[in-house]
């Protein structure tokens, strides 16, 4: 059976040198993010990657290559790519703030350092070695999974499954099964954006911790995206009750699709109809009109 440790040989890498990271947050939404992430956003992902705590600091610096994997699976790891650690540097928390990818990070629930000290940060560089096993090559993770990053030397990495097709982008769901948290729709895979840009209908808006819900309605440029898209950016959508509430506990999901050629008043006509039916106008819901 192939291995992972034959693979980097075959690329001309030293495996006594190379560390394999299996990446699996604790943090929901970020595991949930992290392989669109690593497929559409690399900047972002490989940031999550650059700083770790002191034992794994430790390792990484005396690796020459780091070879990236996500926790898709119980057991199994799925390929991102190959790294070249090119060095590290300490930074302190303005550093770390200024850093573009953190906002990204943080509004995922990425808690960053503990700033008892100082961290490294490393410099990652992507290399194209193995580079078409992106999202394919899926490995079986010896041992138990709390032990994220292993020598690859030391152990047996078996070769699994090499898919078709990258596995990094999930499929859609249908429109009436799909629910997103707030902090999604600024990682959504291009695919599910190009969707979204052409569907307009009504959608609805839950607030998890008031237990009330925001009928509205999205027929304007881009349509659902559009609309939810400026949810993303102001956490509000310029709605008077939704500024009182907390963006990171709405969810959003679309109650009814209509034809991309309805006029935009008869847009608005549905979603009154959808206002009136889940009662949500003040002050049952956060609806003001």
């Amino acid at each position: 059976m192939i291995e992972l440790n034959d693979l980097l040989a075959k690329a001309d890498l030293d495996p006594s040198r190379v560390l394999v990271m299996r990446h699996r947050p604790t943090e929901r939404a970020l595991r949930e993010a992290l392989p669109t992430m690593a497929a559409e956003r690399h900047p972002v992902y490989n940031a999550y990657q650059c700083q770790h705590s002191a034992r794994t600091e430790n390792a990484l610096s005396k690796a020459s290559h780091l070879a990236s994997f996500i926790g898709h699976e119980a057991g199994k790891a799925m390929f991102v790519g190959v790294y070249e650690v090119a060095g590290w540097t300490r930074i302190d928390r303005a550093q770390y703030e200024r850093i573009p990818e953190m906002e990204t990070l943080a509004s995922l629930g990425c808690r960053g350092p503990t700033w008892e000290r100082s961290p490294m940060w490393f410099d990652l560089r992507v290399l194209p070695l193995l580079a078409e096993f992106k999202g394919r090559l899926v490995v079986e993770w010896p041992g138990i999974e709390r032990a994220w990053w292993r020598w690859a030397e030391r152990n047996r990495f078996l070769v699994r499954t090499i898919h078709e097709e990258s596995r990094l982008v999930r499929a859609m769901p249908a429109w009436n099964d799909l629910v997103l948290d707030w902090s999604e729709i600024n990682l959504l895979p291009e695919s599910w954006r190009r969707a979204l840009s052409q569907w307009r209908g009504v959608y609805y808006i839950f607030d998890t911790v008031r237990k009330l819900g925001y009928v509205g309605s999205a027929s304007g440029d881009e349509n659902l995206l559009g609309r939810w898209q400026n949810y993303a950016a102001s956490g509000h959508g310029g709605n008077r009750l939704l500024r009182q509430c907390e963006p990171n506990h709405f969810v959003f999901s679309i109650l009814e699709r209509v034809s991309p050629d309805m006029d935009a008043a008869e847009v608005v006509a549905v979603e009154s109809q959808w206002k009136r039916r889940l009662h949500t106008r003040a002050p049952f819901g956060l609806n003001d009109n």
